[in-house]
Formats: structure tokens, C-alpha cells, sequence
């Protein structure tokens, strides 16, 4: 018996990548009904560490231009990423919200780069068990100059401009290196906190409640106003359709072999989420 498993799964090794092949085939081939009523509302989702925006940016910008979607639903789950693309996302929306009323939704973690980008919406509406804001900014690189010494590497480098080793990992950081860093790390700060207050109507004076890195639940990040509503998504939905004065909603599907390969994506990306973002609630 254990020697048939194994040339079945023997096979199966071999034979995964025509496997796969043949069943994005079946899915494209796969007829789809045509609909009878073009759709009226959009989901975008963000899910996952932002480390590049275009591809969430591109459908933003589609939505924004097709007349016939009056509303956005723009799901999130991700704990941020890089600043740049943050803040891409965050005036893609901006953008948006001045053609179409756009519902960001917080499924799991609206945290960091994330809430940076859902600022803009009309309205934040959050799972009750969502974990909302780590309003900050961090920059961290190890120091391995013991690691390199034990094992005999010596590095070599030409610069020029007192701070272009700034970050290095190679040894120490010197007063300078570090002070540089520190006013690099606030002025980012700054703006993040400036365009949250603004974004949100929130006083700037006391971004210590609301920033400063807290992480809340959802019901503490309602107290602190960097959300609108807690609720499920399907609360959400009816937001959005109250919102774009919708009677009918007739929501936009993607093309099957699109929403496959998302799928994939999204469920490989949650499984590294998972692994390296720290914070996370188990019931």
C-alpha cells in the first residue's frame, strides 16, 4: 500500500506544473454567463505587507473612471509596509472619494502603511476583533560587526558625504549617523500623523491618543476617532450602497483566471503575514 502512495505521489511531483497548466486552461475556457445588468459597485481589497502599489493603484484608478460603479468597497487586511506606497494608496483613494463615496473596510489588520491608506475614505467601518493604527514609523538594521570579525570578513567601501553609511549594518552607527536617522524617522512620522489628522478631523495637538504607535481594537479606535463604525462587512456593503444611492446592488466580479491567481496570491501572502507580524488574536 505505502509503496502505491508513494508512486502516486511520485507521479504527482512530476506532473504538477502540466496539472496546474490544464486547470488554468479549464478556467479560462470555462464559459461565463454574460450579465444582464452592468454592475453598479466595486470591491478593491488590499491584503498582505505593502511593498508595491501599482497593481492596487491601477484598479483604483480603473474604478474611478467607469461611470457605471457609483461605489467603492475598499477591503483591507495588511499590517503596512514601505512609506512610498502607502502614501500612493492613501491619494489614490483621495482621488477617488472626489468622484465616488469609497467605504474602507477593516477585515483584520488596518495598521501602519494600511490605515495611511484608507484615510481618505468617506467612512472607516471595522470588524469588531480588527486591529486599527500603529500610527509610527520605524528603521532598523543589525549591527553583525562581531559576527564579521569571528568570521574574518573585513569590508571595503569609497564613499563621499558624512551620512552615506548611515543604516549600515557592517558596524556601530556613529552620533551623527544615528541623530540623522532620527530626524529622517520624524520628519515621516510628522507626516503621517499630519495627513491623518487632516484626513480624519482629528486635532493635531493630541495625536499622543490616537498615534504615537497605539495599536487598538476596534471599539478603542472608534473612542480615539481613527474609525467611523463597527461592524461586519456585509454592514459595510450597505454603507457603501446608502452612500452611492444605490437601489439595486449589482456588485462587480473579476474575470475567473484573475480572481484564481489572486487567490493564490493573497493565501501565500497571509501565510508569510502570519508568520512575521507578531500581533494577532486566537479564539
Amino acid at each position: 500500500m505505502f509503496n502505491t502512495i508513494g508512486k502516486i505521489l511520485q507521479w504527482i511531483g512530476k506532473h504538477f506544473l502540466g496539472m496546474l497548466f490544464l486547470l488554468i486552461v479549464l478556467i479560462v475556457l470555462m464559459p461565463e454567463e454574460a450579465p444582464t445588468h452592468p454592475a453598479n459597485l466595486q470591491e478593491i481589497k488590499l491584503t498582505g505587507p505593502i511593498i508595491d502599489s501599482d497593481t492596487v493603484v491601477k484598479e483604483i484608478e480603473t474604478a474611478q473612471k467607469d461611470s457605471k460603479i457609483k461605489g467603492v468597497l475598499f477591503t483591507v487586511n495588511s499590517p503596512g509596509g514601505s512609506v512610498p506606497p502607502s502614501i500612493e494608496i492613501s491619494y489614490a483613494i483621495k482621488a477617488l472619494k472626489e468622484k465616488k463615496p469609497v467605504i474602507a473596510y477593516a477585515a483584520g489588520i488596518m495598521a501602519s502603511g494600511s490605515y495611511y491608506g484608507s484615510i481618505y475614505a468617506n467612512q472607516i467601518i471595522a470588524n469588531p476583533g480588527a486591529i486599527i493604527g500603529s500610527i509610527g514609523v520605524i528603521m532598523e538594521s543589525a549591527n553583525v560587526k562581531e559576527l564579521m570579525d569571528k568570521i574574518g570578513i573585513k569590508p571595503q567601501l569609497v564613499k563621499e558625504g558624512t551620512y552615506k553609511q548611515a543604516g549600515t549594518p557592517m558596524r556601530k552607527w556613529t552620533t551623527e549617523e544615528r541623530a540623522e536617522l532620527e530626524r529622517l524617522t520624524k520628519d515621516t512620522y510628522d507626516l503621517f500623523v499630519k495627513d491623518v489628522a487632516t484626513a480624519r478631523g482629528l486635532d493635531l495637538n493630541n495625536s499622543k491618543a490616537y498615534a504615537d504607535a497605539h495599536i487598538f481594537l476596534a471599539q478603542r479606535a472608534l473612542g480615539v476617532g481613527l474609525i467611523d463604525a463597527i461592524g461586519v462587512k456585509s454592514d459595510a456593503k450597505k454603507a457603501l450602497q446608502k452612500l452611492a444611492k444605490v437601489e439595486k446592488p449589482r456588485w462587480k466580479e473579476k474575470d475567473k483566471l484573475q480572481s484564481f491567481l489572486e487567490k493564490l496570491s493573497s493565501e501565500a501572502v497571509l501565510q508569510i503575514q502570519s508568520y512575521f507580524y507578531g500581533l494577532k488574536s486566537i479564539l
